[in-house]
């Protein structure tokens, strides 16, 4: 099933303030909360698809790629969109939304332990490089990651401080009355839980650092600089939290021979005088390997050859872009006395007479052609 649109979910245009989008958003979310739908399939699900449009737009970055891309933009582990939504994930990250809505944030349903917030693991960042062929036609990196890990023998004993809530709730007197203000517990930093016992080799917080394989399946159209999200693959959290997201950045690495311009890709087809002249074939590099290309005779320096379908596939879904093969014939700087003597005979030959036909496009005709 497609998904639905980010804008339309909140109910939005995509001209939204940063304001407006959180207000939209927590209107959905206030609407569709566990505590106000218990046991209502309906409502969970529309209450995740909320906070995942919240998450994409609520976020610049995110938000301009989504507005360029759409949902691929997320393929492979990126935004929420490249995982199932976790209620507690949702809550770490946005309850402090709802206010006191629905008692600070927290939430009785799905084991919510009575507004307890689960601490989420620190993210990690990673550069992947990718060859403009893996860009053409996706791949799945398998990458080795050094992350913390809960170590072995650890256990956890509840916050004598918060009770196991992660929070700690104080009363105030002020002229207005008595006012209830909710922080997070210094002592188990919103945990609920402290360390009990823990192996020497693990940190004060229980965790070790491990190396682990990660497999990254990175979609076909990705472009430099973006950036996908493998949700759980962070640094875990102490006790019962969740861990954090190894974010990657893609970096796409020079060919040698294509310049990529969006989806589209150009290459510098240099043909010897002879050949432009009588015609010939050339063979040409793409992203799906070598192709030979016919050169007719008389081909003119500068002609544009548009081989459609051979560049990039969109990572919007839209087909592909196509190769540009720029035609540029080389004209020697040396000549043999013979040669030189043929060449002064054509000078006032009709055959070698400039005769641009009406068909014939200017330079920047050509160059509009190439953005159009």
């Amino acid at each position: 099933m497609a998904k639905r649109d980010y804008y339309e979910i909140l109910g939005i245009s995509k001209g939204a303030t940063a304001e407006e989008v959180k207000k939209a958003y927590r209107k959905m979310a206030i609407k569709y909360h566990p505590d106000k739908n218990p046991d209502d399939k309906e409502a969970e699900a529309k209450f995740k698809e909320a906070a995942e449009a919240y998450e994409v737009l609520s976020n610049a970055d995110k938000k301009a790629r989504y507005d360029q891309y759409g949902h691929q933009a997320f393929e492979g582990g990126g935004g929420f969109g490249g995982h199932s939504m976790n209620m507690d994930d949702i809550f770490s990250q946005f309850g402090d939304i709802f206010g006191g809505a629905f008692g600070g944030g927290g939430f009785s349903g799905f084991g919510g332990g009575g507004g307890q917030r689960r601490v989420k693991g620190s993210n990690l960042r990673i550069r992947v490089k990718l060859t403009l062929e893996e860009v053409a036609n996706g791949v799945e990196k398998k990458i080795k990651v050094r992350r913390k890990i809960q170590a072995k023998g650890t256990t956890y004993k509840t916050c004598s401080t918060c009770h196991g809530s992660g929070q700690v709730t104080r009363i105030t007197n002020t002229i207005l009355g008595r006012m209830q203000t909710a922080t997070t517990c210094n002592m188990c930093g919103g945990a609920g839980q402290i360390i009990d016992k823990k192996p020497a080799d693990a940190d004060a917080q229980g965790l070790k650092v491990a190396e682990e394989t990660v497999s990254i399946k990175i979609p076909a159209g990705v472009v430099d600089g973006m950036q996908l999200k493998v949700a759980g693959k962070g640094n875990d959290a102490p006790g019962n939290g969740i861990a954090g997201d190894l974010l990657v950045a893609i970096e796409e690495e020079p060919h040698q021979t294509l310049q990529r311009e969006g989806d589209n890709l150009h290459y510098d087809l240099y043909v010897s005088l002879p050949d432009a002249i009588l015609g010939n074939s050339k063979e040409i590099d793409t992203v799906t390997g070598k192709v030979r290309i016919k050169i007719e005779p008389g081909v003119q320096s500068g002609k544009i050859l548009r081989l459609r379908g051979k560049g990039i596939p969109s990572i919007n879904g839209y087909g592909k872009g196509d190769l540009l093969v720029h035609v540029n014939v080389w004209t020697p700087k040396t000549l043999s006395k013979q040669q030189k003597d043929f060449f002064e005979s054509m000078r006032e030959d009709e055959h070698f007479t400039p005769k641009p036909e009406s068909t014939d496009k200017s330079f920047f005709e050509k160059v509009k052609d190439m953005f159009s």
